[in-house]
């Protein structure tokens, strides 16, 4: 069967190693990311549907290949916590590229030590953000990952994944609260001018988005004291810088946290498959 690269043939820029399709899967949206080699060209979002078919998220996939002049991949890996879309993707993805996609999942290398209770329960979206941390940034480590829930895990000073916290998402919270109080608006995700609100929207921005910093800035106080030391502080996910710049706690904002764990996790298997 004919791909769809092989059809359409767009001219590349000279490139400069591998170029990888890296597909992180939430309950959302699923981030694409195009690398070649360890530069990051391209990352975008779509919604996450778990009703479309592998050819729509194959013309999904083309579009936004064929716009970034990336067609020709060399390789692809997907991590999901979307179960039923995974066999989907990997479909759309081979339609596309014509390669074989690499899933996060049991058998993979990581390189990651898990310490709880048990890492079957381990989400790939927490393993790959876990790894980009360990190979990145000082230890320990606390990562906030801020989208349909918000995950707050840690990495302890040799790079073991101890544990951590999940709870709300804010525009989870948002939602729950504007389908569950009548007389209260949707809002936009951003800081109100002061803290003591004086209308209902400065009010629900300030409990929102202030109250999840407060939290944030909460749990660091706690993971630090049972850790006895400092962490290094990392968010990433949709909503991480609007809630970091409330924070007084120092954070590294990192949107690409996950796609580089990909790319990290992609490197230590690919040599296996071959």
């Amino acid at each position: 069967q004919m791909c769809i690269r092989d059809r359409y043939k767009i001219d590349l820029r000279k490139r400069g190693g591998t170029v990888l399709l890296a597909l992180d899967v939430g309950n959302t949206n699923i981030v694409i990311g195009i690398l070649d080699g360890d530069k990051l060209i391209k990352s975008g979002r779509i919604s996450t549907d778990i009703y479309k078919t592998e050819d729509e998220y194959a013309m999904n996939m083309y579009s936004f290949l064929r716009l970034n002049h990336a067609l020709d991949i060399d390789g692809a890996i997907i991590s999901s916590v979307v179960p039923a879309l995974v066999r989907t993707l990997v479909k759309a993805v081979k339609t596309v590229c014509d390669v074989d996609a690499l899933v996060v999942g049991p058998g993979i290398k990581t390189g990651l030590s898990i310490k709880i209770d048990d890492p079957a329960q381990l989400g790939a979206d927490l393993v790959v953000g876990a790894v980009a941390a360990k190979e990145k940034y000082p230890q320990p480590t606390i990562i906030f990952d801020m989208g349909t829930a918000t995950t707050g895990f840690v990495l302890d000073r040799d790079a073991n994944f101890i544990g951590g916290i999940i709870t709300t998402g804010l525009k989870t919270s948002i939602n729950a609260l504007t389908a569950g109080a009548a007389l209260l608006p949707q809002i936009d995700i951003s800081a109100p001018k002061k803290v003591i609100g004086t209308n209902s929207i400065e009010c629900m921005k300030s409990g929102c988005i202030i109250g999840t910093a407060c939290m944030l800035d909460g749990l660091i106080d706690k993971f630090e004291e049972e850790l006895g030391e400092k962490a290094t502080v990392i968010v990433t996910g949709g909503l991480g810088q609007a809630i970091a710049e409330q924070c007084s706690h120092d954070m590294i904002i990192d949107k690409n946290l996950l796609i580089d764990g990909l790319k990290i996790i992609y490197n230590k298997n690919i040599d296996t498959r071959r």
